[in-house]
């Protein structure tokens, strides 16, 4: 018999597990990633920052952008090659309605998903009927007009952007400064636990039956019943809405955004982090921005030369594990194999 890997041991003590003994799981590890900015340890620090200064963006950040680009391209097997046009609208959206009007950044939270979401609709019914490379080319294209409009709209800063966007205001006494960055993450940490919550429950349910079905085969899933266009623009839209929610969180951090910051760059990062950790695994994708997020960070002494060894290291991950550093674990199917 072969030898069970970690995952598998993992996977046999979780199936066999009491339910009180999961909780307890859960929260004790919801507890620790709270606690990792208090950590102080020479091999998390980086050559020239603290650990805590990567801590929100490109760590945290690219986790949830990664969680909600999984809906889109791990779950119903959508290749978007356009993410960031939604974290850039999300981002706009806070800094246009804070200098605007008289809302605060968690009253703007529900405009930025709102835009981002309506902006998925506005993509996803016209482009949502094609397949494979047309759709991926379509969705680089929105990515890009989006970005464009922000250079040549000079009511909303043009190519200098935004600057002077207010950060959060304080919760618990706990007050948001651009000098530390644990506050910004703990609310970051935060809504990716909300997104995961919501979305592992879809995934259980008949929204999740249908992705999975799209994924392995549309021209089968439709014909079995199931609206693909709904279902697919339904994943366009929650994937928006997460994009937009990280794109406000993003520009109240950094005080002022740029359409530079939103380039096909990020939205092929993103893209990586999914297919690195695991198409279709929410843990497995988060463990990719993770590991996408930090490297390149711990790679800095090595100068220009760090992105070449970076990419080295992704070919070589890639041709180790093709599916994945965590694959999603597929579907048992159970009968008479006789």
């Amino acid at each position: 018999m072969a030898k069970l890997n970690l995952r598998d041991k993992f996977g046999d003590w979780w199936d066999g597990a009491s339910p009180f003994s999961r909780t307890v799981f859960r929260i004790l590890a919801v507890l620790a990633a709270y606690a990792i900015p208090f950590l102080k340890n020479p091999i998390i620090d980086t050559p020239e920052t603290s650990f805590n200064s990567v801590l929100f963006y490109p760590l945290v950040m690219f986790s949830l952008m990664a969680v909600g680009l999984n809906v889109v391209v791990g779950k119903s097997g959508i290749l978007d090659l356009g993410y960031v046009a939604f974290f850039a609208i999300g981002a706009y959206t806070h800094a246009i309605l804070s200098a605007h009007t008289g809302l605060n950044f968690w009253e703007i939270i529900p405009f930025a998903m709102g835009f981002a979401m309506f902006a998925g609709v506005i993509l996803g019914l016209p482009a949502l009927r094609l397949r494979g490379d047309y759709l991926a080319i379509i969705t680089l294209g929105f990515g890009e007009i989006v970005r464009i409009i922000a250079v040549n709209t000079e009511a909303i800063g043009g190519a200098a952007g935004l600057t002077d966007i207010p950060g959060p205001s304080s919760v618990f006494g706990i007050e948001f400064t651009v000098m530390d960055p644990r506050p910004y993450y703990w609310l970051t940490l935060t809504a990716m636990l909300f997104v995961i919550w919501g979305v592992l429950r879809l995934s259980h349910r008949k929204p999740g039956r249908a992705w999975e079905a799209i994924r392995e085969d549309e021209d089968v899933a439709e014909f079995m019943g199931v609206s693909t266009l709904k279902y697919k623009l339904w994943a366009f839209i929650i994937g928006g809405a997460v994009g937009g929610l990280a794109g406000a969180i993003f520009a109240s951090n950094i005080r002022s955004i740029q359409p530079e910051l939103f380039t096909l760059n990020l939205s092929i990062m993103i893209l990586a982090c999914v297919v690195l950790g695991g198409m279709g695994n929410i843990w497995g994708v988060i463990l990719g921005a993770v590991l996408l997020g930090y490297i390149p960070e711990k790679l800095r002494f090595l100068s220009d030369y760090r992105i070449i060894f970076f990419g080295l290291l992704m070919v070589v991950m890639m041709n180790i594990r093709p599916n994945g550093l965590l694959p999603r674990k597929k579907r048992e199917v159970v009968g008479d194999k006789s």
